[in-house]
């Protein structure tokens, strides 16, 4: 695989990924917008402070390597950028909608359990149970083109194994062993509030994007 995305190339993509599937109203997304999705404090880990300058710069990178687009009309105000990660004709990479959902979820969290990624994905892929997404993990971490994901060592005391994406280079499986806490992402008993965070986010989102667009107009 010829990805290989810096922390804040993988957030700007995984958010980008995120909003063209729950909030395509607003898609694509000015540089204000995809700011303040790169910096939301519910379901992303870590939570980040990025200036508009930083987006932008990861943006241009992207851009160069078309896994961005800008999609400005013409005499348009601000600049809306699209991602051209997978699913596009100028690339390789095509992903069912329930990989797309956990390779977005990866993006944006880091490591994760088959069970925290059922619950985190609930927006963006349907799955009948976590059986359905350790499989589709399994395929994807056995690609004949390529894994997109690695499952790592499971941490004492932990009943699943978490996944880790694998579009910012390959994963130090050895050094995990050692140090567990060098990967994002929270135990399981994690997983009921997250699904609290993500009904809560909904509305944030919608209530931010709404707002971006008004100040976006008046401006």
């Amino acid at each position: 695989m010829n990805i290989e995305l810096s922390d804040i190339e993988a957030r700007v993509i995984g958010c980008l990924i995120e909003k063209e599937v729950t909030t395509p109203d607003y898609y694509p997304l000015t540089l204000n917008s995809l700011t303040s999705a790169c910096n939301q404090k519910s379901n992303r880990e870590p939570v980040m402070t990025l200036s508009e300058v930083d987006v932008q710069q990861a943006v241009d990178g992207l851009i160069a390597r078309r896994l961005v687009s800008d999609e400005s009309g013409f005499n348009s105000r601000a600049s809306k950028y699209q991602h051209r990660f997978c699913n596009t004709e100028f690339g390789d990479l095509k992903l069912t909608a329930q990989e797309k959902g956990i390779v977005c979820c990866l993006l944006l969290r880091g490591a994760q359990t088959p069970g925290e990624l059922r619950t985190r994905t609930n927006r963006l892929a349907d799955f009948a149970d976590v059986k359905q997404v350790e499989s589709v993990l399994e395929a994807m971490a056995s690609r004949d083109d390529g894994a997109l994901v690695v499952k790592l060592p499971r941490e004492a005391g932990k009943r699943e194994s978490r996944y880790m994406h694998l579009f910012s280079g390959e994963v130090d499986l050895a050094m995990l062993v050692s140090n567990p806490s060098s990967t994002a992402g929270h135990g399981t008993d994690q997983t009921r509030i997250d699904a609290l965070e993500i009904e809560l986010a909904e509305l944030k989102e919608q209530f931010e994007l709404l707002r971006n667009q008004v100040e976006e107009i008046l401006s």
